[in-house]
């Protein structure tokens, strides 16, 4: 494997690491030693700590792949030097002056949001809600999604840790056309903002799930940058 980028995902809401189970696979195939950071949802400077702890794991240079929320860790915990790459899926990227709800908050609210319910302190996805979190997949699928989401702290969104990476790192953006649950045209100004070369795709919150080869692709765009 000597060349060979390593890639490390960081998960998002109502997730863990299992939604890039068509993902990684194929890029151990390839050669690419990868692992999916298992953070917790309880805080953002556990989850960055954790992701952090995940790249130092793995040789480098490391290709950091974030997924919605993902995108925060990664802008994060892409700092660390052992990052050459920044790979977003229809995710957040907030600058440093700004937090995750902060930067949702200047776009119009997605339906997601109205299929939410708090309970101890943490923030669940109802069953009514997955349509709007990964419509493109099949109903087993869209089942799975949800008996294997992890459930997000409610103040998750409100915390700030320091570091833009996407400042310094080359990214790469896909937007999900079809988002209902982070805004299409959020996707695009974040992925305008910090210049990276941007994939459009007709795909719901999840197009790792729903247009695995297609987000295959981009990460290779990104190993291939490392490994040039």
């Amino acid at each position: 494997m000597a060349g060979k980028a390593s890639i490390v995902f960081a998960h998002g809401l109502w997730a863990d690491g299992s939604c890039f189970n068509k993902l990684i696979p194929t890029l151990q195939a390839e050669g690419h030693e990868v692992f999916a950071s298992q953070h917790g949802l309880n805080s953002l400077e556990s989850d960055v700590a954790c992701v952090n702890f995940t790249i130092d794991h793995v040789p480098g240079p490391v290709v950091l792949v974030g997924h919605s929320y993902g995108g925060t860790l990664i802008t994060k915990a892409g700092t660390n030097d052992r990052v050459g790459a920044l790979v977003y899926i229809a995710a957040l990227a907030p600058d440093e002056d700004e937090t995750s709800q902060q930067q949702q908050d200047q776009f119009a609210p997605t339906p997601v949001f109205g299929h939410i319910e708090v309970e101890n302190g943490r923030i669940w996805l109802k069953a009514s809600g997955v349509p709007d979190f990964a419509g493109d997949l099949p109903e087993a699928e869209q089942k799975l999604v949800l008996a294997t989401g992890a459930v997000p702290d409610a103040g998750l969104f409100n915390q700030q840790v320091p570091g833009t990476a996407w400042k310094t790192k080359p990214s790469w953006y896909i937007v999900a056309n079809n988002d209902r649950t982070v805004n299409p045209g959020l996707e695009r100004a974040a992925a305008k903002r910090m210049g990276a070369k941007t994939y459009d795709i007709d795909s719901s919150h999840v197009p790792m799930l729903s247009h695995p080869d297609f987000v295959l692709d981009v990460i290779r765009d990104a190993a291939r940058h490392l490994e040039g």
